[in-house]
């Protein structure tokens, strides 16, 4: 089978196209036929030996995925062949066929297109989690979203409106701030042009409730000194590639919580949890309140311009490689 393989640490330019064999299925392991792979910030990471799974080489990216069920391990209960799933690999998908844990494996719901569905797990569960069991963030409180354009960014303005939050997105251009927008968000603010903590002091007074940061850099500290009393600063990643150092004295000055989002770790601790997650995420994508936005599909070959557009930070909402028809 084909496979986008990484044989050496560095950029999406040392990927290339070569063959692996077809996965062995056993046990709980069910066999995909990869349509689609969603992108995500691990990606670029972990092709760069910078993220914390580090697999053997040579071995293909893909943390997430779409397709059809190909054949099932002895064990597996709730799939059979021909049925579409979607969910996360940890690395892999970006190949025609792979062997995921049944418990990995969500059924993609009617009317879903692959695209949308290699688009969903990890961006919705990451919100999700980040916000319910987290920052337990209640109806009225007001939710700062830094990066809310990006794929965790938009999910987590259209989760925050489900919730009752009062959401105020920030984004780096006026073009990325009206797709959050058409998220939901209630106030934008664009930090290339107004001071972040300034700008969510004139929206918010008393300061935000909670702060979904998946950017790091400099913006971490500026969204910290606008924290409401009680409020909850949720660390989920750092695209500006910078990990931030923080003054230990301002969560004591705002009596505020600064809390790690770690959510691949959470689905392994708390399956349990983690499943009515995804029952409640897939709930609200029956009533039409969140909806997956993909903004580049790129076909399998042109890998490179697809990765770069996660790491450049082009992207509003999510990137996909269609891997097969």
């Amino acid at each position: 089978m084909r496979a986008i393989l990484c044989h050496e640490y560095g950029p999406a330019d040392k990927l290339q196209i070569g063959e692996l064999d077809s996965p062995e299925v056993k046990g709980s392991g069910v066999k995909v036929r990869v349509k689609a792979a969603g992108l995500n910030f691990p990606d670029t990471l972990i092709i760069e030996g910078k993220y914390q799974l580090k697999p053997q080489m040579p071995f293909a990216p893909g943390g997430e995925m779409a397709g059809e069920v190909l054949e099932v391990g002895e064990k597996v209960t709730r799939f059979k062949p021909g049925d579409r799933v979607m969910g996360l690999t940890g690395y892999g998908a970006f190949a025609e066929e792979i062997v995921a844990p049944e418990a990995q494996l969500i059924p993609i719901p009617d009317g879903m297109s692959d695209e949308e569905a290699a688009s969903f797990s990890m961006v919705y569960g990451t919100s999700y989690h980040a916000l319910k069991q987290r920052a337990n963030i209640q109806e009225g409180e007001k939710l700062l979203v830094l990066g809310a354009s990006g794929g965790v960014g938009l999910a987590t303005v259209e989760l925050g409106k489900a919730m009752g939050a009062h959401v105020i997105a920030a984004a780096s251009s006026q073009a990325k701030l009206d797709v959050a927008k058409e998220a939901g968000a209630d106030e934008l603010i664009n930090y290339t042009e107004e001071n972040l903590k300034d700008a969510v002091k004139s929206r918010a007074r008393q300061g935000v409730d909670v702060v979904y940061d998946p950017v790091g850099g400099d913006f971490t500290e500026q969204a910290l000194r606008c924290m409401a009393w009680n409020g909850r600063h949720l660390i989920v990643g750092f695209a500006a590639g910078d990990i931030p150092q923080i003054p230990a004295n301002l969560p004591l000055l705002k009596g505020c919580s600064v809390v790690g989002v770690f959510w691949g770790n959470f689905t392994m601790k708390e399956p349990e949890t983690n499943m009515q997650n995804i029952m409640d995420l897939l709930k609200l994508y029956g009533q039409g309140r969140i909806r997956p936005r993909v903004s580049e599909v790129h076909p399998f070959e042109d890998y490179v311009n697809a990765l770069n557009g996660l790491s450049e930070r082009r992207a509003t909402g999510k990137i996909v490689l269609k891997v097969a028809d």
